[in-house]
Protein backbone atom coordinates (compact mmCIF):
# COMPACT_ATOMS: atom_id res chain seq x y z
CA UNK A 1 0.00 0.00 0.00
CA UNK A 2 3.35 2.24 0.31
CA UNK A 3 4.77 1.67 -3.03
CA UNK A 4 7.29 -0.83 -1.61
CA UNK A 5 7.87 -3.43 -4.06
CA UNK A 6 6.64 -7.37 -2.78
CA UNK A 7 7.39 -10.58 -4.80
CA UNK A 8 5.46 -13.18 -4.53
CA UNK A 9 5.68 -16.63 -5.81
CA UNK A 10 2.99 -17.15 -7.88
CA UNK A 11 2.64 -20.93 -7.34
CA UNK A 12 1.19 -20.21 -3.85
CA UNK A 13 -1.38 -18.23 -5.48
CA UNK A 14 -5.16 -19.62 -4.67
CA UNK A 15 -6.90 -16.27 -5.23
CA UNK A 16 -7.00 -13.03 -6.49
CA UNK A 17 -10.34 -10.97 -6.16
CA UNK A 18 -10.64 -7.14 -6.85
CA UNK A 19 -13.29 -5.25 -5.35
CA UNK A 20 -12.34 -2.28 -5.70
CA UNK A 21 -8.55 -3.31 -3.99
CA UNK A 22 -6.85 -6.17 -5.11
CA UNK A 23 -6.56 -9.44 -2.33
CA UNK A 24 -4.18 -11.83 -2.97
CA UNK A 25 -4.39 -15.05 -0.89
CA UNK A 26 -2.14 -17.47 -0.64
CA UNK A 27 -1.82 -21.07 -0.16
CA UNK A 28 -0.37 -20.61 3.49
CA UNK A 29 -3.83 -18.78 4.06
CA UNK A 30 -1.50 -14.99 3.94
CA UNK A 31 -3.35 -12.37 2.23
CA UNK A 32 -2.16 -9.35 0.68
CA UNK A 33 -3.73 -6.18 -0.21
CA UNK A 34 -2.43 -4.48 -3.39
CA UNK A 35 -3.44 -1.42 -5.57
CA UNK A 36 -3.19 -2.75 -9.17
CA UNK A 37 -6.04 -4.23 -10.73
CA UNK A 38 -5.82 -7.95 -10.80
CA UNK A 39 -5.77 -7.85 -14.71
CA UNK A 40 -1.93 -6.24 -13.62
CA UNK A 41 -1.10 -8.76 -11.30
CA UNK A 42 -2.39 -11.76 -13.31
CA UNK A 43 -0.49 -10.02 -17.28
CA UNK A 44 2.44 -9.88 -14.87
CA UNK A 45 2.25 -14.07 -13.56
CA UNK A 46 1.78 -14.99 -17.33
CA UNK A 47 4.62 -13.29 -18.68
CA UNK A 48 7.24 -14.50 -15.76
CA UNK A 49 6.11 -18.15 -16.43
CA UNK A 50 6.37 -17.47 -20.37
CA UNK A 51 9.71 -15.85 -19.76
CA UNK A 52 10.33 -19.46 -17.50
CA UNK A 53 9.37 -21.56 -20.37
CA UNK A 54 10.91 -19.75 -23.02
CA UNK A 55 14.42 -20.11 -21.31
CA UNK A 56 13.74 -23.64 -20.68
CA UNK A 57 13.24 -24.25 -24.12
CA UNK A 58 16.42 -22.37 -25.61
CA UNK A 59 17.73 -24.39 -23.10
CA UNK A 60 16.67 -27.59 -24.66
CA UNK A 61 16.89 -26.69 -28.31
CA UNK A 62 20.83 -25.26 -28.14
CA UNK A 63 21.46 -29.17 -26.93
CA UNK A 64 19.45 -30.78 -29.29
CA UNK A 65 21.24 -28.53 -32.24
CA UNK A 66 24.55 -29.52 -30.70
CA UNK A 67 23.90 -32.95 -31.08
CA UNK A 68 22.91 -32.44 -34.96
CA UNK A 69 25.97 -31.06 -35.83
CA UNK A 70 28.08 -34.30 -36.80
CA UNK A 71 28.85 -35.40 -33.00
CA UNK A 72 28.34 -38.82 -32.84
CA UNK A 73 27.22 -40.66 -30.04
CA UNK A 74 28.14 -44.74 -29.36
CA UNK A 75 26.15 -46.96 -27.36
CA UNK A 76 29.17 -49.04 -25.76
CA UNK A 77 27.93 -52.45 -25.15
CA UNK A 78 29.64 -54.80 -22.48
CA UNK A 79 29.90 -58.46 -22.65
CA UNK A 80 30.40 -60.47 -20.17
Amino acid sequence: MDGTPVYLNPDLIEFIEENPDTLVTLSNGKSYLFLEPAAIAIDRIVRYKARILHRSSLAYGKKYLERGRGEKFHHRATNK
